[in-house]
């Protein structure tokens, strides 16, 4: 399992799976353009890639932000002859705020960034992928993208959204050279959960189905996975969703 020589454009790259993405992807030789729209913590990244001699690029990029995506997908092209493999894993959670108490604000937000801004990093890089007859594109979804009882409503409908782009990529585009799969990855050591309070209605349903958590993964789990279906191992893999959940799907 190789990508060495190939340029991985990661987003979300900065901290959880995607940092680990980054690692993994240039440990195997990958170029890695890491993508984040937090600076401080993208340069530490860079500098330990730096440090452990891999090849990385940073890039601040707002995801949701159309002309920012088309620009940033043009200079790495320009700067390394294209983009071999697009992940997008940038993504927040929605505080398992229920259908009712979902505001505008925040529907438009989530939105914004786990689906919308895939679809624009998608648009922008296959004209790329096609014209060079391979590529391969791999969405981080989430368990709450193949059942409803595993985040907020705004979260789960953008994690349901990116699996419907993700199969929709593959049929279309896989003729043409393209693979387009995703990972689902379950409850991840990350501290992405952390950062906001859920919303005590949302907890309060949640919390009854925690016996049927499995023991939380690891990161890097996740990305290992990803750069399987990035590699030339997987070359027969096409519109797949990939749990990496410890098997909690099964409950």
């Amino acid at each position: 399992m190789t990508v060495d020589g190939k340029t991985a454009f990661v987003t979300g790259a900065a901290s959880g799976i995607g940092r680990s993405m980054v690692r993994a992807f240039a440990s195997k030789g990958a170029q890695v353009v890491a993508c984040d729209i937090d600076k401080d913590r993208l340069g530490k990244v860079v500098e330990e890639i730096q440090g452990q001699g891999g090849k990385i690029e940073p890039c601040f990029l707002d995801i949701s932000d159309s002309k920012n995506v088309q620009d940033m997908v043009d200079q790495t092209a320009r700067q390394f002859g294209g983009i071999d493999i697009l992940c997008n894993n940038a993504g927040i959670l929605d505080r398992l705020t229920p259908l009712t108490e979902v505001s505008d604000d925040l529907w438009e937000k989530v939105m914004a960034v786990n689906l919308f801004g895939p679809f624009a990093l998608c648009r922008a890089v296959l004209p790329l992928m096609v014209e060079k007859g391979s590529g391969s594109i791999i969405n981080t979804t989430s368990a709450a993208g193949l059942a409803g009882g595993r985040a907020g409503t705004a979260y789960t409908a953008s994690k349901h959204g990116l699996v419907g782009l993700t199969r929709s990529i593959a049929w279309f585009y896989g003729d043409k050279g393209i693979r387009c799969n995703a990972v689902a990855p379950g409850a991840i050591q990350t501290k992405m959960h952390m950062r906001e309070a859920p919303h005590p209605d949302g907890f309060a349903k949640y919390q009854q189905y925690f016996g049927t958590m499995p023991p939380h993964g690891k990161a890097m789990s996740v990305a290992e996975v990803a750069c399987f279906l990035a590699s030339d191992a997987a070359t027969y893999i096409n519109g797949a969703i990939i749990p990496v959940d410890g098997g909690w799907m099964t409950f």
